[in-house]
């Protein structure tokens, strides 16, 4: 397909970037701007009332040296709202080195390209929960 200069133009306007974490996933979307987040729809310290999380999500920013250069808009579907800030962290920092390559060392260095594979095993039959046992009575 023939890239016009309008294609071109658009294509570098935002970069999207996914990240997940438990069962959360989070497409991010960011796009030069003053700062400004939104978590499907509502303002993100709205939507992550806990300080903690807030930081978070703000960490791939700050670590660029971009805290009100870029929007960010969030889809976040699944999990707790602490595995989604996780999730929105990481798609956002996947996002800024699509923006800029020279971030790279940066938010690794930070470790916060890192994807947090641990998930919830499964419920075996039998079973209380994934490993737990029904208490034993011997009589």
């Amino acid at each position: 397909m023939p890239t016009t200069a309008a294609t071109a133009s658009a294509a570098t306007d935002f970069c999207w970037g996914t990240g997940r974490r438990k069962t959360a996933t989070a497409r991010v979307r960011l796009r030069r701007g003053t700062g400004r987040m939104l978590v499907n729809g509502r303002e993100a310290d709205e939507y992550f009332p806990i300080d903690r999380l807030q930081q978070a999500i703000r960490a791939p920013l700050r670590a660029a040296k971009a805290i009100n250069k870029y929007d960010v808009l969030a889809k976040i579907e699944g999990g707790g709202v602490s595995s989604q800030a996780g999730a929105m962290l990481l798609g956002i920092a996947r996002a800024l080195i699509k923006m800029d390559r020279e971030n790279h060392g940066r938010l690794k260095d930070e470790g916060l390209l890192t994807r947090d594979s641990r998930e919830k095993e499964r419920k075996k039959y039998g079973r209380k929960r994934a490993r737990a046992r029904f208490q034993f009575s011997k009589r």
